[in-house]
This record gives C-alpha cells, sequence and structure tokens, in this order.
C-alpha cells in the first residue's frame, strides 16, 4: 500500500549483530528472527519485501543446511519477497547456490554495513518495480523500465535489473538484441541512471554512415583536413565528452577504423582527422548489435582486443516473442498515444486483434508493433481495432476441446514459471506448486526447455 513503511526481515542468531543491523536502516520496519521457524512465523505474520538471511542458523550455525531450508521455505511462501543471503561457511560457493536456488543477492561476513545497505536499497527498489508491474499488468496497464521501456515480463525485469547494477559501474557495456528490441532506449536508459546523466547522451548508428564518413563523425576533423572542411568539427566521441557515447550497430565499423577506435578506448585520448594534437576525453561507451559478434572474431570480421574492451558487461534483450504478455501490453501503449496525436479516440482492441497479437512471432519486435498499431490508427473504422486493421491474420479459434484448454494453460503457466525461476527447474516445481518429477514429465509431453 501506497505510504506504508517498507519491512526489513533479518534472520540472524548472533544477538550482537542484530542489534548491529537492526539499528544500521533508516526508513524500514524492522524484524527480528533468530531460527527458521521464527523468521516463517514473521514471514506469515507482517509479509516482509525483504529478508536478509544467514545461512548459519541453529540447530546447524555451523553449517548451511538450515539456512537453505529457510531459504527454501521463504522462496515457496513468499517468491516476491527479495532474500540477501549472508554467509561465513563456504563464503562464496554457498552463495552463489543460494543465487541458484531463488535468493536474490549475497553479501560475506564480515559485514561491511555501507555495502550491504546498499544491495537492501536496491532489493527494496526492484521489489516496488516488479510490485508496481503485476498491479498494472493485471489491470492492464503500462509498467517503464529505464529508458522509458515499457514491460511487465520477468525476462525484461532481468535485463532492468541488470541495467540499474551496472550503470553505477564506469564500465563499457555491450547491449545485444535484435533490431526493434529497444537497445538505445536501455542505452538511454543506463546513462539516466549514472552519475554521468548531467553531461550529454550521443548515439550514433554506425550501420547507416558511409564507412568513408564514420571515422570524421566519431573523430572530428580540423579545417582543411578534406575537400569541404570549411571548419574544424568536433566529433561525437568529444560531443560525449563527460557523458556517454552509443554506439549502435557496433559489428558495422570497419577494420581499420576498430584500430582508431581501440587506440582511444587504451588511451582515452582522440587526434581529430588532419590534426596533431592529442585530446583527451573522458566518455562512457555503451554500444549495440544484432550481429553475432564472438562469430565475427572467430573469422576476423571484428578485433579480439576491441571486442573485450566494449564488452565488461554483456547484457542480451530477450526479443518480444520471449516477453510474455509485453506484446498486448505494449499496443495499448502505442493505441492510446497514436490515438490520441492523430486525434482518433478508438477504445481499444476486438477480441480478435488481441488473440493476433498475442500469437504473432512479431520478427520485427517491438518496432514492428508500433507500426502496425499506428498503420491501425489509421486504418481503424469502429472504435474497436481488429485484426484486420493491424494486417494481421485472425488466430485459428480457441480450442473446445478440453484437454487441448489444459495443454495450452500448462504450457503458457510452465513457460512463466521457468521464466519467473530463470530456468532453474527446483524454483520452477515450487512456484507451480508440483514435484520436479512431474515437472520434468509435463516438460517432456510438451517438449519444452528451461
Amino acid at each position: 500500500m501506497t505510504g506504508e513503511i517498507p519491512k526489513l526481515l533479518i534472520v540472524e542468531d548472533d544477538p550482537g549483530l542484530q542489534r548491529q543491523l537492526r539499528w544500521a536502516y533508516d526508513g524500514y520496519e524492522i524484524l527480528v528472527a533468530s531460527d527458521r521457524s521464527d523468521a516463517i512465523a514473521q514471514l506469515r505474520a507482517e509479509e516482509p519485501q525483504v529478508v536478509t538471511l544467514d545461512l548459519g542458523l541453529p540447530p546447524d550455525p555451523d553449517g548451511v543446511s538450515e539456512g537453505f531450508a529457510a531459504l527454501e521455505d521463504i522462496r515457496r511462501l513468499a517468491p516476491d519477497a527479495k532474500v540477501i543471503v549472508a554467509s561465513g561457511h563456504g563464503e562464496r560457493d554457498s552463495a552463489l547456490k543460494a543465487i541458484a536456488a531463488g535468493a536474490w543477492d549475497f553479501y560475506t561476513k564480515p559485514i561491511d554495513i555501507d555495502a550491504l545497505g546498499l544491495i537492501v536499497s536496491r532489493a527494496f527498489h526492484v521489489h516496488a518495480l516488479e510490485a508496481e508491474n503485476r498491479r498494472l499488468a493485471a489491470r492492464g496497464g503500462t509498467t517503464t523500465a529505464p529508458g522509458g521501456m515499457i514491460t511487465a515480463a520477468p525476462e525484461m525485469l532481468s535485463v532492468t535489473r541488470t541495467i540499474e547494477r551496472v550503470a553505477a559501474a564506469d564500465v563499457s557495456v555491450l547491449l545485444l538484441g535484435a533490431s526493434g528490441t529497444g537497445k538505445e532506449l536501455l542505452a538511454r536508459g543506463l546513462h539516466d541512471q549514472s552519475a554521468r546523466d548531467r553531461d550529454a547522451f550521443v548515439a550514433i548508428n554506425c550501420a547507416a554512415i558511409p564507412e568513408a564518413l564514420l571515422e570524421s563523425e566519431l573523430f572530428g576533423h580540423e579545417k582543411g583536413a578534406f575537400t569541404g572542411a570549411v571548419k574544424t568539427t568536433p566529433g561525437k566521441i568529444e560531443q560525449a565528452g563527460g557523458g556517454t557515447l552509443f554506439l549502435d550497430e557496433v559489428g558495422d565499423i570497419p577494420l581499420a577504423l576498430q584500430v582508431k577506435l581501440l587506440r582511444f578506448l587504451q588511451e582515452r585520448v582522440i587526434e581529430r582527422i588532419g590534426g596533431r594534437r592529442p585530446i583527451p576525453v573522458d566518455t562512457r561507451i555503451v554500444c549495440a548489435t544484432h550481429q553475432d559478434l564472438d562469430a565475427m572474431v572467430a573469422d576476423g570480421r571484428f578485433r579480439e582486443d576491441l571486442y573485450y574492451r566494449l564488452a565488461e558487461i554483456v547484457v542480451r534483450i530477450p526479443a518480444l516473442a520471449e516477453r510474455p504478455g509485453d506484446a498486448a501490453l505494449l499496443a495499448r501503449h502505442f493505441l492510446h498515444r497514436h490515438g490520441e496525436a492523430m486525434k482518433r479516440p478508438l477504445r481499444g482492441f476486438a477480441p480478435d486483434a488481441l488473440a493476433a497479437i498475442d500469437t504473432h512471432d512479431w520478427p520485427g519486435n517491438v518496432r514492428e508493433l508500433e507500426n502496425r498499431v499506428k498503420r491501425a490508427v489509421i486504418m481503424a473504422d469502429g472504435k474497436l481495432v481488429t485484426a484486420a486493421d493491424l494486417d494481421l491474420a485472425e488466430p485459428a479459434g480457441e480450442p473446445i476441446n478440453l484437454k487441448a484448454i489444459r495443454e495450452r494453460a500448462d504450457r503458457k503457466a510452465i513457460r512463466h514459471a521457468l521464466a519467473r525461476s530463470d530456468g532453474n527447474i527446483s524454483g520452477t516445481a515450487r512456484l507451480l506448486g508440483i514435484s520436479r518429477p512431474t515437472l520434468y514429465d509435463l516438460m517432456k509431453n510438451y517438449d519444452l526447455q528451461p
């Protein structure tokens, strides 16, 4: 509820650490539990959004068995809660195992209160974002992620979480995704959430500029450097000084220019075409491509050393067809936006249009969806947009056979649960309330893969 104080449950058996952690946080209602049963009782009664969990709980304070049992209980009873685990036993190995079991993040003892505070704060932020996603998706609304991207899909929320985490780290980021998936929107969102947000965000599409002009566009030129260079012109790298440079379709940069870009990334200085003076530039590089850069490196079309400079963090963006529910969510948003712009107050989508939107493969991703909705706003005769207005074929009729209906529901539920659990079979089974063998049988019957 709006205005409710966020609740943090601290599961820790050490009284001294309990006191330290209790007074370390402002703005949260602090709940404390010393063992698993106490933690579960408080979880049921208070429904905390975030839990910090020491894996070394009694009756196994020197091991992790009780902590993992508590984690499993929490994930089953409150799958939306963000669990942050602590471990001094096996340290990173135990923490990574806990992440695989559904924990949101981890920290190691001895505790750094400031670092843990940042993790807790981010957990509350992500929990609130996901809760808003679910509320708005349930009533057909929209939710905005970094850069204004609209989503309610777990697949994109995972991307959102990654973007939020890497924004503060001044590292190069490579966004991989098909055309039309919103790579520039995410790049802008990353810039907006970084410490560079007060300076420029400069974007350049490397595939849209002729090879002969690309070097001048990136590095600039001095007056008289070539015919037509009537004045000194800074390039995009200089224009992004202090801010972020977004190189879209970076795979289209020719090899000769890749060498010059690598030199800039290594030395952080440039020389304009026709210039002799090195110019220091502080800019963050975010790049994107729909191409397979690993394959390009393997066959010599992209420099391996440049790839590792650009890909310090790699973020893979799912296609629209891999984001269940987002197509309809986005379609409503585009209908409202373009309907208002064209003064066509359409009420919504007819059932055949919604069915067509759900079943279409969307090879052109979000860009194709927006274009089709824009066309429909122009073409629609009635108050509701039809499949014909979208220029989409109406899908085959709804199944009336009970077995077919159940199979379709099973497939949809399993896909959603797999996505939410990042493909973890145990986590998926818990979400669905079935055993692992049952889940394996269903996945085999329906030819589904994690």
